[in-house]
């Protein structure tokens, strides 16, 4: 045979035109990214470092006063974890570091919106984040034993992202992650922020489940800093890295909704 079995699997057409063309965009991306990184760190309110705890941030505290409470309502999402999507299957972009079911995802807002039907679900959470200033997205990120997320970083300096821990392993040292040359360790009932633009990798070395609660808002910036920041959301949108997910996403809320309300109906059959 003249062609090997991969070149037989390669896209023709139009399908082939559409990969380039994403291709040619997500370089293009990169490109931008890198370039505006500069200037939007230049443009914070407060200081371009990996890690900054929790000071300053004084819409934080009412998460940490009530994380039982949210904790409390992810006992019930994770009644039907089964169901939970990984991250790769919301979003296909992720798929280097997030592999088979060991990453799941439970999303709460994306791009800007509450998700309708998990916000249902969980309503004292969806009202905490709902009064985060400029909230982007926000998940329940669900890592299994021994899984190692291997390291990257974010797409915009113009966000900053928060981690409350919910269910920590007991060998707490041992579940981890990197921030450039910071190390940070959960503790329930504890949130802390970063800049994940910043390279940085997670470690779960335990034999437990870890839980978070992760959610995205703008950073702090001058006039211009908010505008070319809310300039490039906005692009964002019109690209497959928004597109994908934002299908994924709604397609997965569905069938979570629907089976949340038929083990709601078979409870009740049962109590009756």
């Amino acid at each position: 045979m003249s062609a090997s079995n991969t070149e037989d699997k390669r896209p023709t057409g139009l399908a082939w035109l559409k990969h380039q063309r994403r291709r040619y965009i997500k370089k293009a991306g990169k490109r931008l990214i890198r370039g505006l990184a500069g200037f939007l760190g230049s443009q914070g309110l407060i200081e371009d470092k990996p890690v900054f705890g929790r000071r300053g941030f004084d819409f934080l505290q009412p998460f940490e006063d009530d994380w039982q409470t949210i904790k409390a309502e992810l006992d019930e999402v994770l009644k039907l974890r089964d169901l939970v999507p990984a991250f790769h299957e919301i979003s296909p972009d992720q798929k280097k570091i997030s592999t088979g079911d060991n990453w799941k995802t439970f999303v709460l807002f994306g791009f800007g919106q509450p998700l309708p039907q998990h916000c249902q679900l969980t309503p004292h959470t969806a009202r905490l984040l709902e009064q985060v200033p400029n909230i982007q997205t926000a998940w329940f990120s669900i890592l299994k034993p021994g899984y190692h997320i291997p390291a990257h970083r974010g797409v915009t300096k113009g966000i900053l992202r928060c981690h409350l821990g919910l269910i920590v392993p007991k060998q707490a040292e041992k579940c981890r992650m990197r921030v450039a040359d910071e190390i940070c360790v959960w503790q329930p009932g504890k949130a802390f922020v970063f800049d994940d633009t910043y390279e940085h990798e997670v470690w779960n070395d335990t034999d437990e489940e870890r839980v978070i609660l992760l959610f995205d808002y703008d950073r702090p910036m001058k006039f211009w800093g908010r505008v070319v920041n809310k300039t490039f959301l906005r692009l964002m949108r019109f690209t497959a890295y928004y597109q994908e997910p934002k299908k994924n996403i709604q397609s997965a809320a569905e069938r979570f909704a629907a089976a949340a309300r038929r083990a709601e109906a078979n409870l009740e059959k049962m109590a009756d």
